[in-house]
């Protein structure tokens, strides 16, 4: 398959979705945040400084997903039905799980992961007083279901 976001000349555009069928979509994304003890325990406690880290972190990775379209060269803005941010708590650090789902022509990956990236990036925020050495890391895909290509699972995944 060509790189869709080229056309016949090498130049960037936007993918013509217009003749694709409106299919229930979902992408599901991971990553992770290794953290010290202490901030873990403050994440953990919700007594950060800044206050409750897990909760900013889910509307920002809410409110990232839904804007994907404008940080995304050549991404469709997309009507989105849902987007949830879930974390579990994992000796030394958070591991971060978004959904983003649409009936639309097109997938919602990028919104997935882009809403992952700016949880875990939000947690780093709300305690790098207290850890600035947080390592970022494992941001992917997981799942995708819908569409032409239908459902895709990375290896070791969901």
């Amino acid at each position: 398959m060509g790189l869709t976001h080229l056309d016949e000349a090498g130049k960037a555009r936007m993918v013509d979705i217009s003749g694709k069928a409106a299919t229930a979509r979902t992408a599901i994304a991971e990553g992770r945040i290794a953290m010290s003890a202490e901030a873990l325990g403050a994440v953990r406690d919700a007594n950060a400084a800044k206050g409750d880290v897990l909760a900013v972190a889910r509307i920002a990775g809410i409110m990232a997903a839904k804007r994907t379209a404008d940080l995304i060269p050549l991404c469709h803005p997309l009507p989105l039905s849902s987007v949830g941010v879930d974390f579990t708590l994992e000796d030394g650090g958070v591991r971060v799980e978004a959904t983003a789902s649409t009936t639309w022509g097109t997938g919602v990956e990028m919104e997935a992961m882009t809403a992952a990236s700016v949880a875990l990036l939000t947690i780093y925020d709300m305690v790098k007083a207290m850890d600035k050495a947080m390592v970022i890391s494992g941001v992917r895909l997981l799942k995708k279901t819908g569409g032409k290509s239908g459902q895709w699972t990375a290896p070791g995944g969901c």
